[in-house]
């Protein structure tokens, strides 16, 4: 008799159900001990923990998965987080969506915030296309820094923003947060510093018919001397750098922008009294969204501007 379990689980409609499993597999919260079921119109994830809309429901086992790495999955490249290649060959293995594992030779460094890559199995490539939501990404990790473990940050952003905003992305990278709010927006303002960032932001563009995302290729702290226009909602996604250019947002918005600064702490509240000092702030609020490594995690502040 196949065992049935209890199990948190994530409750969509058939027509999304895909892109939310790949949503989940990426962030690690699919539960592949379980076996996923329908209900009408409905399919159900097992999830290995609690999560927002997540209730409890009964699941069927499955046979204990292959011996495989801890890896994160981004398009069709692993990357593990140790040297290990039979264990990467295993991966590659079981996963034929997979082409190329890789084990990373440092963090995120440099202006760029670029990173260094070992070829562990598979292709000789840091190069893939990740889809989230209904959207392609031409991404290279060696080149230009992408996560999909921001992918629901992204459409919290998006199920904040209204109809017709004008938004700018200081730090877009490839595109991910600037193109996931193109839908809504008039028009996006996508900067970014990487020559290599920008070319596949420009790319990115073209995949995915963002005829009202503006490309810039320049620092930050140039935007209010080039751009001509105040916005309505502001993406700072540099964790590590983006308070210092706090005042240069402040300048390109209005009273009732919202600035969403993303910042690497070490306690709650920790940027809230420099936030409040440096800008009017009509209202402050932290949220929590992913742990980044021992004793730190990367927390967003969305901030409104005030008079």
């Amino acid at each position: 008799m196949d065992e049935i379990r209890e199990q948190w689980c994530v409750r969509v409609r058939k027509t999304g159900a895909e892109q939310v499993r790949q949503d989940l597999r990426s962030r690690g919260l699919l539960d592949p001990s379980l076996r996923p079921r329908k209900e009408g119109e409905w399919v159900l994830f097992p999830v290995r923990e609690a999560c927002e809309g997540a209730v409890r429901e009964e699941f069927e086992a499955l046979a204990p998965p292959p011996d495989l790495p801890r890896h994160e999955m981004i398009g069709g490249i692993a990357v593990l987080p140790e040297p290990d290649p039979d264990g990467a060959k295993r991966l590659l293995a079981s996963r034929p969506s997979l082409h190329t594992a890789l084990y990373p030779l440092g963090d995120v460094e440099g202006e760029y915030r670029t990173r260094r890559f070992m070829v562990l199995a598979g292709k000789d490539t840091t190069e893939t296309i990740c889809r989230e939501h209904g959207l392609a990404f031409s991404i290279d990790l060696a080149v230009a820094y992408f996560s999909p473990r921001l992918s629901t940050e992204r459409q919290r952003v998006l199920a904040l923003a209204g109809p017709g905003e004008r938004v700018l992305d200081m730090f877009a990278g490839v595109g991910p947060f600037a193109l996931t709010l193109a839908g809504k927006a008039s028009l996006v303002v996508a900067c970014d510093l990487n020559p290599g960032a920008i070319r596949l932001l420009v790319g990115n563009i073209h995949r995915n018919h963002g005829r009202n995302v503006l490309p810039v290729f320049s620092d930050a702290a140039r935007l209010p001397a080039l751009l001509p226009w105040t916005f309505d909602r502001i993406v700072m996604n540099l964790p590590l750098g983006a308070f210092r250019f706090l005042r240069h947002a402040f300048s390109l918005s209005h009273p009732g922008t919202t600035i969403h600064l993303y910042a690497l702490q070490e306690e709650e509240g920790q940027f809230l009294p420099a936030i409040r000092d440096a800008l009017p702030a009509r209202e402050v609020t932290e949220r929590f969204v992913r742990s980044y490594s021992p004793g730190r995690w990367h927390a967003v502040y969305d901030v409104v501007v005030g008079e």
